[in-house]
C-alpha cells in the first residue's frame, strides 16, 4: 500500500513503516500528525486517483526537526572584480509514517 500526499505544498509518496523528511513543521517531536490531502492512493493493486483529493487519511509521527547541508550560490562578473558567496541551509522535519487510510 502506499499513497501520494500533499504536504506543505509539495507531494510526497509514502508506504507505512517509511521515514520521509519534509519541510518544517510547526509540531513537536513526538506528536501525531494526520496529513489528508491523498492525491493517489494504492491498496492490493487497485489505485485511487482524486480529483482533486480522495477521502482518507495518512497519520505520522514526528521523529527529529534538523537543517539539511548547507548550499553554496557563489556569483561573479568577470573583470570586474565583483566576486559574492552565499550560503543557505534549509529546515527540514523528519516524519515516520504510521498508518495509511482510505
Amino acid at each position: 500500500m502506499y499513497a501520494v500526499v500533499e504536504i506543505a505544498g509539495q507531494q510526497f509518496a509514502v508506504s507505512p513503516k517509511q521515514t520521509v523528511s519534509v519541510p518544517l513543521l510547526d509540531q513537536q517531536v513526538g506528536d501525531t500528525v494526520e496529513f489528508t490531502n491523498i492525491l493517489v492512493a494504492s491498496d492490493n493493486g487497485k489505485v485511487s486517483v482524486g480529483a482533486p483529493y480522495i477521502k482518507g487519511s495518512v497519520k505520522a509521527e514526528v521523529i527529529n526537526h534538523g537543517r539539511s547541508e548547507k548550499v553554496l550560490v557563489f556569483k561573479k562578473k568577470r573583470r570586474k572584480g565583483y566576486q559574492k558567496l552565499n550560503g543557505h541551509r534549509q529546515n527540514f522535519t523528519t516524519l515516520k509514517i504510521k498508518d495509511i487510510t482510505i
